[in-house]
């Protein structure tokens, strides 16, 4: 019954609502024919209920759509692949700091599941998620459902979702990694630091992440933040997240992978002690997420100083 109540106000809300009928039929392809500034207008109203303004960006919110627009730096194309960013940071910092690749392949049909360790992570190199998986014991694994979500994020133009440019010419290939465990048992933190003209201002820390997801942020001298976000109003962690032991390297790494970018979030995690680079995200949320309180949002943005077009 729960289920059908779900669906049945969802019905409702696809057509007394505007803004939901409009989220919906661009997820489900409607606008890909919309230029990338109309689409991103229409659907940054669809979601704060205030027009974006291109002229005079404040919010990060509204900042991140301007970059999307005009901030078209080729280099943000191989940054943004999950694989040709490794080689790039190695050189960078250096080859201990990134995760170790296990295999890549074109298709789900060419792995070979067999030669593939007991615990792994599958990924699609474009995209943010869809078609992960992440393997904690081989022997429960289903291979077949596997393949299928794989085959679906290789079919994901990331791109036309929100428009974020630099994954639209991202040779799509699907990787395996090494899975990264503390031997605790236990999920990663994930430590996503937010970049501002090459300097961190933020450290957005993410815990429990398969129970409820914990988000908190620190600024540089690890003290806590009285916001939280993106997606959704997240609760703070039960128990404050310590200092990380390579905090001070994670940032000299941020200065160094984030140099001469207006904004860019860098990701880290730390194991045993050791740091290990995550990924670069320049469209947290795709700059449609929201802060908790809502002023962060342009406190935030009154960091991230434009470029000239």
């Amino acid at each position: 019954m729960k289920k059908i109540n779900n669906y049945f106000n969802k019905g409702i809300s696809f057509i007394l609502d505007s803004d939901y009928r409009f989220r919906v039929l661009a997820f489900l392809g409607f606008f890909d024919h919309c230029s990338d500034e109309k689409y991103l207008k229409r659907m940054f109203r669809s979601v704060f209920n205030y027009d974006l303004d291109l002229n005079n960006p404040k919010t990060f919110s509204e900042k991140l759509q301007w970059l999307k627009l005009y901030d078209r730096n080729p280099l943000y194309t191989m940054l943004v692949d999950k694989c040709a960013v490794k080689k790039w940071v190695a050189e960078k910092l250096g080859q201990e700091y990134v995760v170790p690749n296990l295999g890549m392949w074109n298709s789900p049909d060419e792995i070979e599941f067999d030669k593939l360790p007991n615990q792994f992570v599958l990924k699609c190199n474009h995209n943010s998620g869809l078609g992960m998986c992440i393997c904690k014991d081989k022997s429960k694994l289903d291979v077949q459902k596997v393949k299928q979500a794989l085959g679906n994020g290789l079919k994901q133009n990331y791109y036309l979702t929100n428009r974020e440019w630099p994954y639209k010419n991202v040779a799509r290939k699907i990787i395996a990694e090494e899975f990264l465990s503390d031997g605790k048992n236990q999920d990663l933190a994930d430590y996503k630091f937010f970049c501002f003209g090459g300097i961190p201002h933020y450290c957005q820390v993410i815990t429990d992440r398969n129970s409820v997801e914990k988000v908190d942020f620190f600024d540089m001298n690890w003290q806590h933040q009285p916001f939280t976000g993106l997606t959704k109003p997240f609760p703070h962690a039960d128990k404050m997240p310590k200092i990380p032991s390579c905090f001070e390297k994670m940032k000299q790494a941020c200065h160094v992978l984030a140099k001469d970018i207006p904004f860019v979030r860098v990701d880290f995690y730390e194991v045993n002690g050791k740091m290990y680079f995550g990924e670069m995200t320049f469209f947290p949320a795709s700059g449609l997420g929201k802060f908790t309180p809502d002023k962060w949002n342009e406190t935030i943005g009154d960091k991230l100083k434009l470029p000239s077009k």
